[in-house]
């Protein structure tokens, strides 16, 4: 991530250098406000550390033209040694989002940072999700109302397994807000899918077939090449997960790498379910929508084979939410 720091006083902007390049950032510096907007404009830092009193323009100057820019947004931190409430409400009123005192603490500078990082992930993510997720929307005539469903059954099932804490010690609630977020994405790869196969009415054949299962390869390189540059984004991490394994089965017979039992990654173990329960219960253009008892039989039918035992058993602790959840999203 870019970052660029603007001091006039020549230590003060080398010793934030420091700190920031050891966490990893590309810096760039700037001794005045003047100077830091056609270093801004060149090279869009998303985060902007400004002392306030600096010749040729100052920090607040800085700051409001920075916003009254279009682009990407920037993070903007005004470092300043004034502290009287009046200053720091100019501050943010010149459009900073945050303020250090002087002289600046490490720690604290670094604490700053990360809020300013977990703005940025929320922005990508929300991004990221919303438009992936549409494209497969429109690629996809079937997807419409599937993917409120996909969403709301993960939810509920994830929160199933919450209470099994011993078993599933990882499904706490940031699993299951990530979960619910990133169960969209899971056929995200049938993107990749001429529409001769995608939509074909009848049965497809066997090479067509073989055609249509590498949408979870092509659904994961596009996610993992995105987590490649954020490894610390779980989204990016379990959305990567589901796009591949949500069609392995428990008996190690599903694609595309044969995964068996608990190697099959937790989340696309939960999808597995939801989207066959929802592909059940749908209308589509080759069958007609099976009735809640039958897809239920179906799925009972498969536990220990196709299904987590386990996921099958909080499946049917919860199977009324997912009973209501396909008459209020129903096509």
């Amino acid at each position: 991530m870019k970052a660029l720091v603007v001091d006039d006083e020549k230590l003060s902007r080398k010793t934030l250098s420091f700190y920031m390049q050891k966490l990893g950032y590309q810096v760039f510096q700037a001794e005045n406000g003047v100077e830091a907007l056609k270093i801004w404009q060149d090279e869009s830092p998303s985060i902007v550390l400004t002392d306030w009193n600096m010749p040729e323009m100052d920090g607040a100057e800085l700051c409001r033209k920075i916003r009254h820019q279009d682009g990407e947004y920037t993070y903007l931190i005004m470092i300043t040694s004034r502290e009287e409430t009046g200053d720091l409400v100019g501050g943010f009123d010149a459009g900073a989002d945050d303020y250090l005192t002087k002289p600046v603490c490490r720690d604290e500078l670094t604490a700053r940072l990360k809020a300013a990082e977990r703005i940025f992930s929320l922005r990508d993510k929300e991004m990221i999700i919303f438009s992936l997720a549409k494209l497969a929307e429109a690629r996809d005539p079937d997807t419409g109302y599937h993917l409120e469903r996909i969403q709301g059954y993960s939810k509920v099932l994830a929160e199933a397994l919450s209470g099994k804490a011993e078993e599933f010690p990882e499904v706490n609630r940031h699993f299951i807000e990530i979960i619910h977020d990133t169960s969209p994405l899971h056929d995200i790869g049938k993107v990749g899918i001429p529409d001769r196969i995608l939509l074909k009415p009848e049965r497809l054949s066997e090479g067509e077939f073989n055609i249509m299962k590498t949408h979870t390869i092509i659904g994961y390189e596009t996610l993992h090449s995105a987590w490649c540059k954020n490894p610390h984004a779980a989204y990016l991490r379990m959305s990567a997960e589901i796009a591949r394994s949500h069609h392995e089965r428990w008996d190690g017979s599903g694609y595309p790498d044969g995964l068996s039992g608990t190697d099959i990654p937790l989340s696309a173990r939960i999808v597995a379910l939801v989207d066959v329960y929802d592909a059940l219960i749908s209308k589509r253009i080759y069958k007609v929508a099976f009735k809640h008892e039958h897809a239920r039989e179906i799925i009972l039918k498969s536990r220990g084979s196709h299904f987590d035992p386990a996921i099958v058993d909080a499946f049917l602790e919860v199977e009324h939410d997912f009973r209501d959840m396909a008459y209020r999203f129903r096509e």
